[in-house]
């Protein structure tokens, strides 16, 4: 970060603009918005700053101290308009923070685009380098920000003393908003029953629990699964995104990536409940118990799991502990591993000329390589996904061959799929075993078996995500 992001207060304060065009009148209709007393430095005015005329005041740059006492000066130049380095350093030698449009190495700060829901208010700045970017992004936040949120800061602000009488603890608090904010209270605000809403909030600050929890609620806490993806934090949901906000605590595996991590909520205690292959770091039946004695605590448990918790990921043998023992508990569905590692490989899994069906099978099983319905997977015009098959590759080529598969199908195998590191290697049943032993892959891997595979090499010339090295 080369920027420090600020929000300053500008009532009352002094702001000098300096220029004559659009740019020089957006600048002083912004700063009166913001509550300055603007100054506009301007020989001839244009026709854009007419309607403006009652938002500042006239200077002289003529006067030797023209721009002594303004905390600020925006120097507002129009296209084909060179910067006066010399008055750009006077405005600054008088104690000015100086912006020159456009020109970032002449300026101690930038004016990003912003989003106004006041007093929510959502800036956004390219340190200069692409300020129509930040335009582009602002345009996209205006589609997903209703106005009516301003509305609902504004009526959580009002509240703010009544209830840190009621809860003096930071942590009720905390948990107090994030209620109201994924509430009814919240969607009565943005439907735009102020009254109620309001009525609603006073009530629940009345009678919430001294750790912000509702009266209506029960002691036990709530477990969420959430699935987060294959490795690319970018493919995280927004629901699952929201609940690793909410989470107290957070038991994740090994194939959680440190940057998804990171998204966690900062002040969530973390659990690591990893597990390789035949290296568990907690047992499958402890990592129940954990989530329900973390529950029973009154705890908010995110489980946090690579690639979607339902599809080989035990998320099914969970929420049965956590219905057996009655806690609430939410399902985040997650990226599978075979969607989002062979998108960013290029293979399709089903494509109408290749491929009209695909089954997903897991190549281990508790006690070593599982036993398969071999009938059903090998069929023509069908695209295969084995998880967690790397271990027993030898062994499930040999099955395909045994089972009647043509040596020359198709396979590929994406190492570290999503992921910067990404490799995917391809080749055939008959030798993709030898390559892949050759090429001394590891894991985690998601193998791709199908006549799909061969698209990959006629999109050669197009790599949506570059891989280091690809065969």
């Amino acid at each position: 970060m080369n920027r420090l992001p600020i929000f300053l207060n500008l009532s009352d304060r002094r702001v000098a603009v300096v220029g004559q065009g659009a740019l020089a009148a957006r600048r002083v209709d912004t700063l009166a918005r913001a509550g300055a007393q603007v100054w506009l430095f301007a020989e001839n005015p244009s026709d854009e700053l007419a309607p403006l005329a009652g938002k500042y005041r006239r200077g002289d740059l003529a006067a030797p101290d023209a721009l002594k006492g303004f905390g600020i000066v925006y120097f507002a130049y129009e296209p084909g308009e060179q910067p006066d380095e010399a008055l750009i350093a006077r405005a600054r030698t008088s104690g000015a923070l100086v912006n020159v449009a456009d020109y970032p190495a002449f300026s101690d700060f930038i004016t990003p685009s912003v989003l106004d829901r006041s007093p929510l208010v959502i800036a956004i700045a390219t340190g200069g380098d692409a300020p129509l970017l930040g335009r582009m992004l602002k345009a996209r936040l205006e589609t997903l920000i209703p106005a009516n949120y301003g509305r609902l800061a504004a009526l959580a602000g009002a509240a703010r003393a009544a209830l840190a009488k009621k809860l003096p603890s930071q942590k009720a608090r905390l948990r107090f908003w994030e209620r109201v904010y994924d509430g009814p209270i919240a969607e009565t605000m943005l439907a735009g029953d102020e009254a109620t809403a309001k009525t609603m909030l006073d009530r629940e600050i009345e009678s919430c629990r001294p750790d912000g929890s509702a009266s209506s609620e029960t002691p036990a806490g709530e477990v969420y699964l959430v699935g987060a993806g294959p490795g690319d934090p970018d493919l995280l949901t927004f629901r699952a995104f929201r609940l690793m906000q909410q989470a107290d605590v957070v038991l994740y595996d090994q194939l959680v990536e440190p940057a998804i991590m990171d998204r966690v909520r900062r002040d969530a205690e973390r659990i690591y409940v990893g597990k390789r292959r035949a290296n568990h770091a907690v047992p499958q039946e402890e990592i129940g118990e954990l989530m329900v004695k973390l529950a029973r605590e009154g705890k908010r448990v995110l489980r946090l799991k690579g690639g979607d918790p339902f599809i080989f990921g035990r998320g099914g043998e969970e929420i049965e502990k956590l219905a057996a023992h009655r806690i609430p508990f939410q399902v985040c569905p997650g990226v599978t591993a075979a969607a989002g590692c062979s998108s960013y490989a290029g293979i399709p899994l089903t494509h109408r000329d290749y491929a009209q069906s695909c089954v997903f099978v897991t190549g281990h099983g508790r006690d070593g390589p599982i036993q398969l319905d071999w009938t059903s997977i090998i069929r023509p015009r069908q695209t295969v996904a084995v998880y967690m098959g790397l271990a027993h590759l030898d062994f499930l080529t040999k099955e395909f061959l045994r089972h009647g598969a043509d040596p020359a199908l198709p396979v590929a195998i994406i190492e570290n799929g999503t992921r910067p590191n990404q490799i995917t290697l391809t080749g055939t049943i008959g030798d993709i075993a030898a390559k892949a032993q050759a090429r001394g892959l590891r894991g985690p891997t998601i193998i791709i078996v199908g006549e799909v595979v061969t698209l990959r090499d006629k999109l050669n010339w197009y790599t949506p995500h570059p891989e280091p090295t690809q065969a």
